[in-house]
């Protein structure tokens, strides 16, 4: 039994040792309908430092390295079209003027209409079970693209490509968040999302390595880097069916005391619930939406993959433009560099978070380098500047990603929000993205100058509102600290509580 404050009641034991006491505790906190913190947030079990990194470590070897692999193709399937672009589908497909730009577009528009769609599958299936599905769909998209002949099958391609890829991203942070603790989420998702930078550079590899040949069976040219990367997936789609673990009670390589303390130390932040994984509720659904913060930090990601999503399908271009005398596979390898970079400060960044329990701050301090690589861009036309401002570009935005899907998720409280505000999240990234297709437009080059400008503008932007929700989150703590939790919670069942989400009197905003 438990008190309302989620404390365990009844007969004091005084016999028992700290080790005893502690292991008790843990069974209380993952017991499924008793609340493992009391009314202001705090937990209330003790937790053994040595047993969790041990866990912890095992979880990582066993969750990250999939979602990691899957994610890579994720992104090499959206982002491979801009290499093909090189080796002449524009051509092949009769496209002129804009055409390229709408192709992209297509595949943004449904990006965005299945993000929330998507997650919330994930949370009544189970991403055990959505993600391989989801893979499967991309991977299948992508091999279909080396048999389009015109511009409307592209486009139809690429609209499927979107409603399989929408559910990956927000789906997999969802997926990562019932294994790990709010100042872990940030590193481990960063440690999947890393694989967008490094897709730019894998898969400029890739492309440059099948150009290099004549053709494969009847498939020559642009088409073989779908025919390949599409297989490729499809295979990693169906061991994943087998890989993937649901959840901690789920997971047959976990022993039943490392499941118990794996529930009980991410129930310990969920402030009042009494599950983990809870049931739908609806008014949970739509405060996971309806939140100053994630609303403030999805906008950030809006402004953020602006110029993510600008680098992987126009970096190739861009490079062109600066060294329009090499050929085709040496401008795909001078892609690599920079992402690579980019997939270090993209690692590194989280890291520290993850360290200091903070989210806000390094969300402030990606700004100033993208800033500095857009004001080059505007500044110079010498070949040798504009190729290290794509560094500085790629040095701190992707890092973003990873920061405000685990910003939104350290920002609500139930399972049900945390599927609805990570949905979000990524449903402003693909409305950003969707800008980004037509940022960079034929007319405009070789200098992009309203491209490069949007990106100044938006980095800017990013810069200060990331400041101002800092300051935001805590002026209204401080107003929080004045209420009295006790009467504020007088009269409402264990249910009502548990559907108050930030509005909870206890809440605190995590900076």
């Amino acid at each position: 039994m438990a008190t309302s404050d989620g404390n365990v009641s009844g007969k004091e034991e005084g016999n028992l040792s700290q080790e005893e006491r502690v292991e008790k505790d843990l069974h209380v906190a993952a017991e499924e309908g008793v609340a493992a913190t009391d009314s202001r947030g705090v937990s209330v079990a003790e937790f053994d430092r040595e047993a969790e990194r041990k866990l912890r470590n095992k979880i990582d070897w066993m969750i990250v390295p999939t979602v990691s692999v899957l994610y890579l193709f994720c992104f090499i399937d959206r982002s491979n079209i801009g290499n093909a672009r090189l080796a002449g589908l524009e051509e092949d497909l009769g496209m002129k003027g804009n055409d390229y730009n709408m192709l992209l577009s297509i595949f943004y528009i449904s990006y965005c209409l299945f993000e929330i769609p998507s997650n919330l599958a994930c949370k009544w299936l189970g991403p055990g079970w959505v993600i391989p599905i989801l893979c499967l769909g991309f991977g299948i998209s992508s091999l279909g693209m080396a048999f389009v002949r015109d511009l409307p099958a592209a486009c139809g391609v690429r609209f499927l490509l979107g409603v399989f890829e929408a559910g990956m991203m927000p789906g997999m942070s969802y997926y990562l968040s019932r294994w790990y603790r709010r100042s872990e989420l940030v590193f481990r998702i960063s440690l999947f999302v890393v694989m967008a930078p490094l897709a730019g550079a894998f898969g400029g590899l890739i492309a440059s390595g099948l150009l290099s040949l004549s053709n494969i069976g009847s498939v020559t040219a642009w088409r073989m880097i779908f025919l390949v990367e599409g297989i490729i997936t499809i295979g990693l789609s169906l061991i994943s069916f087998v890989t993937l673990t649901d959840r901690p009670e789920t997971a047959r390589w976990l022993t039943a005391e490392e499941k118990t303390l794996a529930i009980a130390r991410v129930k310990s932040e969920r402030l009042a619930q009494t599950a983990v994984i809870d049931k739908t509720d609806r008014k949970k659904l739509w405060l996971g939406f309806w939140n100053p913060v994630v609303l403030s930090t999805s906008f950030i990601f809006l402004l953020n993959n602006i110029t993510v999503q600008g680098l992987a399908f126009f970096a190739p271009t861009i490079v062109a433009t600066i060294y329009p005398q090499y050929t085709t596979v040496q401008k795909q390898l001078y892609t690599v560099p920079p992402y690579v970079v980019g997939a270090l400060f993209e690692v590194g960044i989280p890291l520290l978070s993850w360290r200091m329990d903070k989210r806000q701050v390094f969300l402030i301090l990606t700004a100033p380098l993208t800033m500095m690589g857009y004001i080059m861009f505007l500044a110079s036309t010498d070949p040798k500047v504009r190729y290290a401002a794509t560094f500085f570009t790629a040095i701190s935005c992707f890092a973003v990603g990873a920061l405000s899907n685990a910003q939104v998720a350290a920002q609500v409280v139930s399972d049900t929000a945390r599927s609805v505000s990570l949905g979000t999240n990524m449903m402003f990234g693909a409305l950003g993205g969707l800008i980004a297709t037509w940022s960079y437009l034929s007319w405009d080059g070789p200098d992009y100058p309203i491209g490069n400008g949007l990106n100044l503008a938006a980095s800017s932007m990013l810069f200060v509102i990331t400041t101002v929700t800092l300051f935001w989150m805590k002026a209204d703590n401080k107003k929080r600290e004045k209420l009295d939790v006790s009467k504020e919670l007088e009269g409402l069942s264990q249910a009502q509580i548990e559907s108050l989400e930030w509005k909870h009197p206890g809440w605190r905003w995590k900076p």
